[in-house]
């Protein structure tokens, strides 16, 4: 396999770019190709089946781009079409929920472990069965926050509109402080977007884990182990979305994404895979 092909990354909407970044932080010589589901978000209110389905439709569109990685940047996805989506090619992919499941077990003090995530995530149960992988002492407490997902694509995850996400967090949060859980998972990659305001209801007592900053991590170990990585000193990034790109190009702008301009940034029709 050629080293220098593109890592191929893919999520419901914008909140796979939280992956990206961190990506471009630490594996800065790897070619991106980022597809955003915009048409179709959110998934997790979508069942398994057409989950599936999107999801195959995606590896399609990301193997014609010569991807040499699949990372599954939506917990959705990775909950419900990680195993499809293994069956059906032999390149490595990845998903977003083991990682972070393994570092909330090496965080936790008190084994009280919670969950925020989309309500198919939760429903799904993957982030307790990978948690039990790693420890059976850890008590895992689970909650939907349907409404950060919208709240991000629309681009409210600023300080503009912090009144308004602060006041919808406290109200899912609020359970799971009453447990006092010392370890949290943000069991979405749009919600880091939403880390800051996250942090602070929750107060400073309980660790984060964000599942993009350790998704990264685990692609970039994975990559060691195949020995996939590129040492391209002028890599090349795509993006393509499945509706207008001019939402996911303000976005970016917005909140400093790399490589955000019109040019780099494509529609395509997803349903043609």
């Amino acid at each position: 396999m050629n080293n220098n092909l593109p890592v191929g990354i893919f999520d419901s909407g914008v909140g796979g770019l939280t992956v990206v970044k961190e990506v471009f932080k630490q594996l800065p010589h790897e070619s991106i190709i980022y597809f955003g589901d915009t048409a179709r978000v959110p998934y997790g209110n979508k069942s398994k089946k057409v989950v599936q389905k999107f999801s195959v439709q995606i590896l399609n569109f990301l193997l014609t781009q010569k991807v040499k990685v699949v990372v599954m940047a939506c917990n959705t996805a990775s909950a419900y079409a990680l195993d499809t989506l293994r069956n059906k090619t032999g390149l490595p992919v990845i998903d977003v929920i083991e990682p972070g499941a393994k570092k909330s077990v090496e965080l936790t003090r008190n084994n009280k472990i919670g969950i925020i995530g989309t309500e198919g995530t939760i429903r799904s149960q993957a982030y307790v069965k990978a948690i039990r992988k790693y420890s059976s002492k850890v008590k895992v407490f689970s909650q939907p926050c349907p409404l950060f997902v919208p709240l991000v694509e629309e681009g409210w995850a600023g300080s503009a509109h912090k009144h308004i996400v602060k006041e919808i967090a406290e109200k899912y949060l609020k359970s799971l402080k009453q447990i006092n859980v010392d370890t949290l998972i943000l069991g979405c990659t749009h919600y880091p977007w939403l880390e800051n305001i996250i942090a602070e209801v929750m107060g400073k007592k309980v660790k984060l884990v964000s599942s993009a900053y350790e998704t990264a991590n685990f692609v970039k170990d994975v990559m060691k182990v195949n020995n996939i990585l590129s040492n391209n000193k002028q890599p090349r990034h795509k993006i393509f979305v499945s509706d207008s790109p001019q939402k996911i190009i303000a976005f970016g702008k917005k909140y400093a994404v790399k490589n955000m301009n019109p040019s780099n940034v494509k529609n395509i029709d997803i349903e043609k895979y």
